[in-house]
């Protein structure tokens, strides 16, 4: 069932990492690597992750994204 989402970006299922769907009803905000803004965001994710959870590994694969988002090919203002 596809997830009616408000916004943008619509009618798709977003899936956990163990294959369960989210729930049909949960906000979720999309950041897309073509938004320059959008690695700034992660990166600052981030480091609010790492304080809240001490979790090192974690944080860093989410630099990680932020980082990749940097290279992507076509990059803009966010429209």
């Amino acid at each position: 069932m596809p997830k009616d989402i408000t916004g943008k970006y619509r009618d798709f299922e977003l899936l956990k990492p163990d294959g369960t769907p989210l729930p049909f009803d949960e906000p979720v905000f999309i950041l897309r690597a073509q938004d320059i803004l959008a690695p700034i965001a992660v990166m600052y994710y981030a480091g609010l992750y790492e304080v809240s959870t001490g979790d090192l590994r974690h944080a860093a694969e989410i630099r990680m994204f932020a980082r990749n988002m940097t290279t992507w090919p076509t990059r803009k203002l966010p429209d």
